[in-house]
């Protein structure tokens, strides 16, 4: 199976381009009312498959794609490896290490390699960071969402309050030196000062990274559903553009910077340089259930469901549900709709004339500053504060 055309036509990348490794684990303890992720509770999937079939499939798939890439004769070395989910700290943390040594084995980790895994805090323990530190693991990124019990009840978060920051600390003990917390902001319900707790407990925790989204009411949740019956209160732009501000000033307070819309840190070696690649529009292999890729402008997506996933890989097929072969200009749109979002901005030649007079117009609303001469990548545009309040309307203008 290889709708994308793959292996026949392999995508040549430039050799000189950082490559990054996506794994997908599909598996949660519980469903979140506000997760519409591919991911699968144990009473879900029931007998179709277990982490055992899904880990032999990774290793398959891992294999399979440093084969199609080396028959383009452009085989990298893999610069940032991201495990995320689902919840990948239920598979354990000997699984994650084999999966990292089949990656090392199959295309060789470069020298410095970030090599990140999420957790949720309630399935990690000391042991568990050791082993993933021992292993090559570099980054860790934590779940805490909120402090605040009502919030969490809300989210239908499994963690208790508190547990998010122990692990922080098991994490550092541990000798990782990068720790992220995800924190989610406007759930319905959630009052100013839930947020502030929040926070604070965050800057508290001594992480060097911070992931700060604006809660997102997706359509089948069973948040939506709640919504809809009337139970909790929709979600309000101005609410969250408060909420928004509150997080960028007390985290600024703090010694974090913005290099993201939705993402600080207190320095440049704690940027996550796996999800760089995603917004400077880089080169990645997904690996697992439903992960997406994209290498040298193909993109390719694989089979949902983990059962008919591993099914694909134990054929020696490539586990490919559809893909496209991106135009310039949908390439085009695509740097400019993620790049635009980091600090960093963009340069002048990444727009066509017509975009640099619409951006243009965009600093005469205060919404995008231009940049210098004296700027590493030359003059360019980028977001001021007040333009990432209304970064994807910003985008949106700019294109038309």
């Amino acid at each position: 199976m290889d709708p994308a055309g793959l292996a026949l036509a392999p995508p040549e990348r430039d050799p000189a381009s950082p490559f990054g490794i996506y794994l997908h684990v599909p598996f949660c303890s519980t469903r979140c009312g506000y997760c519409d992720f591919n991911t699968y509770t144990a009473g879900e999937l029931g007998s179709a498959t277990s982490p055992v079939d899904w880990e032999r499939a990774a290793a398959i798939e891992i294999e399979r794609a440093a084969e199609v890439l080396a028959r383009s004769g452009t085989a990298p070395k893999v610069d940032t490896v991201f495990v995320g989910g689902g919840t990948p700290s239920l598979v354990g943390a000997d699984v994650l290490v084999g999966l990292l040594d089949r990656i090392d084995s199959a295309f060789g980790l470069a020298p410095g390699a970030e090599v990140t895994t999420e957790s949720n805090p309630e399935s990690t323990s000391p042991e568990f960071f050791t082993t993933l530190r021992e292993g090559g693991f570099t980054r860790i990124s934590l779940g805490m969402q909120s402090t605040s019990a009502r919030v969490l009840q809300i989210l239908d978060r499994a963690h208790t309050p508190g547990r998010p920051q122990e692990a922080v600390a098991e994490a550092v003990r541990a000798g990782f030196e990068h720790v992220n917390l995800d924190v989610i902001y406007g759930t319905p319900g959630e009052r100013e000062d839930d947020l502030a707790r929040t926070l604070d407990a965050v800057v508290d925790a001594g992480v060097d990274h911070v992931s700060a989204y604006s809660l997102i009411v997706e359509d089948g949740t069973a948040l939506a559903r709640r919504i809809r019956r009337g139970e909790l209160p929709n979600t309000v732009d101005d609410v969250l553009a408060d909420r928004y501000e509150q997080v960028s000033e007390r985290l600024s307070r703090a010694g974090f910077h913005w290099y993201e819309v939705s993402n600080f840190a207190t320095g440049e070696s704690g940027y996550c340089r796996h999800n760089l690649g995603y917004w400077r529009s880089g080169d990645w292999w997904g690996v697992g259930p439903g992960a997406h890729s994209h290498v040298a402008g193909a993109r390719w997506w694989n089979l949902k469901h983990p059962a008919r996933y591993a099914a694909a890989c134990d054929a020696g097929d490539l586990p490919v549900d559809g893909g496209e072969r991106l135009t310039d200009e949908d390439r085009h749109l695509e740097l400019i709709m993620t790049a635009l979002r980091l600090a960093e901005g963009l340069g002048d030649e990444a727009f066509t004339a017509e975009e640099r007079a619409r951006a243009g117009e965009q600093v005469a609303a205060g919404l995008l500053r231009r940049r210098g001469t004296d700027h590493p990548g030359g003059p360019g545009f980028a977001l001021t504060e007040a333009g990432r309040l209304l970064a994807d309307g910003v985008v949106r203008d700019i294109l038309l």
